[in-house]
């Protein structure tokens, strides 16, 4: 690091990504700081500023040597920062600790026999909250909240004639269960339902994909949808309504072509939104009908939409979002990219899933292509040719936010 690159961190202060600090603290108190940038988004520790900013310099003669002690002996799972010194004008030396977002969270400080996890907000270091842990343990692949337990479920809360429909139709399943404790014991060993207690009750996956009342019980489980005529909310939309319901449909198959009898949420969810982002042609064809103009490829849409259902963080208690304006269609898939996945890699076709078992269901369900590159292969290139607009992917700590821009948008190719 140049000195005019650290002197411009000094001035600029503390902030989420930077934290002062003398070299004469405490092992842990280095070990906070170090575990909260990890499990956030990485950062920088200067060691040798006091934390008005100004710079008091290192005192030890070992710091390196000891700042890897205090970082083998207090920080679980390792983590090896770049470290490096920057020798000011006035013979003052500075010590910088680099490390990028861990990709091992959560990361903890283990101190006294006790191991506590925390995460930086804004220019703190503070002790992760339960809900903070959680994410971070899915993150790290730890947890699955898609087989946690829905409090108050039951076996009563599937929909047991969607589920036989799924196993003899959808995946050919030659055995389909005929009493209860068989039917118990098949939707278990799928990952439906689990253990609670002395109790079954439905895991995560199993009421969103085939529950009667998903919301009922799992508030974020169903897909609100609000468009307005401008290209800004405004105080009356056009449309607000929340849809609930299993996010598989039922078939059956008669003659051997299947049949959807009973739509799932995905089925649904096209048909509401097709009025707003489709438009009449002004001229009348020979049949004397307006032809009909879509303002997106309706494969676009749905992969988008399926994409957010799939994938979404069941941590954060909101709705996915549909938001349909003049200019473009916004969907809001809640919780960032699991594990190190980023946008780019999205982009590039990179596939992390979050919720292994609804992602299966899916495909067997065909919602979903086997690849699982719909992103590289259906939205962009679909949005490109037949829109002239290139999809813009928003991505922030509580969401992913997918937009596609109507044709003669702003953001054109």
């Amino acid at each position: 690091m140049l000195k005019k690159e650290l002197q411009e961190i000094i001035t600029n202060g503390e902030n989420s990504g930077i934290e002062f600090k003398r070299d004469d603290i405490r092992p842990e108190q280095l070990a906070k700081e170090i575990v909260a940038m990890a499990n956030f988004q990485g950062g920088r520790v200067l060691l040798g500023i006091e934390d008005d900013g100004s710079v008091s310099g290192l005192q030890r003669s070992n710091t390196e040597e000891w700042v890897m002690h205090v970082i083998r002996d207090k920080i679980h799972p390792l983590i090896l920062p770049y470290y490096e010194t920057v020798q000011l004008d006035d013979g003052k030396r500075i010590a910088v600790l680099s490390f990028p977002q861990g990709i091992s969270k959560p990361y903890v400080v283990r101190n006294k026999g006790e191991e506590k996890i925390y995460i930086r907000v804004g220019s703190t270091s503070q002790l992760a909250t339960r809900e903070q842990q959680m994410r971070l343990f899915e993150i790290g692949g730890m947890l699955h909240t898609e087989l946690l337990p829905v409090p108050r479920t039951d076996i009563s809360c599937l929909d047991l004639v969607r589920l036989e429909s799924y196993l003899r139709d959808i995946i050919n399943d030659p055995e389909i269960p005929a009493t209860q404790e068989e039917w118990e014991t098949r939707l278990t060993r799928l990952g439906f339902l689990t253990q609670a207690g002395e109790a079954l009750s439905c895991t995560v996956a199993g009421l969103v994909l085939f529950g009667f009342r998903p919301r009922r019980y799992l508030k974020q489980a169903g897909i609100r949808v609000f468009t307005f005529a401008g290209e800004d909310k405004e105080y009356k939309a056009l449309l607000d309504e929340i849809m609930d319901g299993p996010l598989t449909g039922r078939w059956i198959n008669r003659d051997g072509s299947p049949e959807l009898i009973d739509p799932g949420l995905l089925d649904r969810v096209i048909p509401l939104i097709t009025p707003f982002i489709t438009e009449e042609g002004s001229e009348v064809t020979e049949q004397l009908r307006r032809e009909t103009f879509r303002k997106y490829p309706f494969e676009a849409v749905r992969e988008v939409i399926v994409n957010a259902l799939a994938h979404r963080d069941w941590t954060r208690f909101v709705d996915i979002e549909i938001g349909i304006y003049s200019d473009r269609l916004e969907v809001i898939s809640p919780g960032a990219l699991p594990n190190s996945m980023t946008v780019d890699k999205m982009i590039a076709g990179q596939r992390s899933p979050r919720n292994t078992i609804i992602m299966e269901v899916l495909r067997d369900y065909k919602y979903v292509d086997y690849r699982g590159m719909g992103i590289r292969t259906k939205v962009l290139p679909l949005m490109r040719k037949i829109n002239q607009t290139e999809p813009e992917f928003i991505l922030t700590e509580d969401y992913l936010k997918t937009v596609l821009y109507s044709k003669g948008a702003k953001r054109t190719v």
